[in-house]
């Protein structure tokens, strides 16, 4: 799965993941509206409202993009219906010959770390029947429980020809509470990256892992530390746009030909018609303030990486 990420990233031209993290909030009021005289002002209701949001997006920007990241809390926020509203997201950019990564932080251990996996990048077995629950192409992880919460969703991603991105260094500001603390001289970040890298020799592409981290844009420095850890390692960086991240942050991500990452923007991009910026497009034209908001992001990370 690693090498098709790649594929679509080369052919693209464009290193960008759009997270799909729909909070109502962003749903303008026409999109509410039509969904609430249909379903009422029910679970059901903001669940169609967010997957109509969804699409009008995916609509705008699939042809721009390699890949989408729908995180998870978003929908099950609203129940049984949101987590409907998930996977029609899922298969609706899988249908658009996007890649998916599940963004569901996963990690228990034993077999309810090996049903997290089924469910999101397996099969499970119903009867005489076999079913792939989610489906999504990629999931992320967290590592922090050890090896026996990560090992299930290593063995499911090696039958399956799937992947994932473990969490290594997070964007959110108190991550170095604990990320960052010494142990035997180093943070832990980078004892965790070493694990990542480790996990992903046994798990190889044609030339990086499919056994990807995540790290965070706004700590660049750290990010440029933990790539000469992990060198055959695809990281995801979220914190772009919205978190402070910029393209000029995102340099040392990338490998010297300009692979080796992908960018997260989430609110900048589904909720671009909010800012000043995109403020021209109005409510009425979400999506359309989204592909330009996709637009400029490409255009800032290459001119970043040159």
């Amino acid at each position: 799965m690693i090498d098709k990420l790649i594929e679509k990233i080369q052919k693209t031209g464009a290193p960008i993941v759009a997270g799909l993290d729909p909070m109502l909030s962003y749903v303008p009021e026409q999109v509410q509206k039509k969904a609430f005289a249909q379903y009422g002002e029910t679970l059901q209701g903001a669940a169609e409202a967010i997957w109509q949001f969804n699409r009008e997006i995916v609509d705008q920007i699939w042809d721009l993009i390699p890949a989408v990241k729908p995180q998870i809390a978003m929908y099950e926020q609203f129940g049984v219906e949101g987590l409907i509203a998930y996977k029609k997201t899922v298969d609706y950019c899988k249908d658009k010959g996007l890649v998916v990564i599940g963004d569901v932080k996963r990690g228990d251990i034993g077999s309810t770390s090996a049903a997290y996996a089924v469910g999101h990048l397996g099969h499970v077995q119903v009867g005489s029947k076999v079913y792939a629950p989610f489906d999504e192409d990629f999931a992320t992880v967290n590592p922090y429980l050890g090896s026996d919460g990560v090992k299930p969703f290593l063995e499911v991603c090696k039958e399956e020809k799937k992947g994932l991105f473990i969490l290594v260094k997070t964007s959110n500001p108190s991550s170095g509470e604990f990320q960052d603390r010494l142990i035997d001289g180093k943070p832990l970040y980078e004892l965790v990256g070493e694990k990542v890298a480790q996990w992903g020799e046994e798990h190889m592409g044609s030339r990086y892992s499919y056994i990807g981290a995540v790290v965070g844009a706004t700590y660049p420095e750290m990010g440029k530390a933990l790539r000469k850890i992990m060198p055959r390692t695809w990281i995801l960086v979220p914190g772009y746009g919205a978190q402070g991240g910029q393209g000029k942050d995102l340099v040392h991500f990338f490998d010297q030909d300009g692979l080796g990452a992908i960018v997260n923007s989430s609110r900048g991009i589904i909720a671009a018609y909010k800012q000043e910026k995109y403020a021209k497009f109005g409510p009425e034209h979400f999506g359309e303030a989204s592909r330009a908001a996709v637009e400029d992001m490409i255009q800032d990370i290459r001119l970043a990486l040159g």
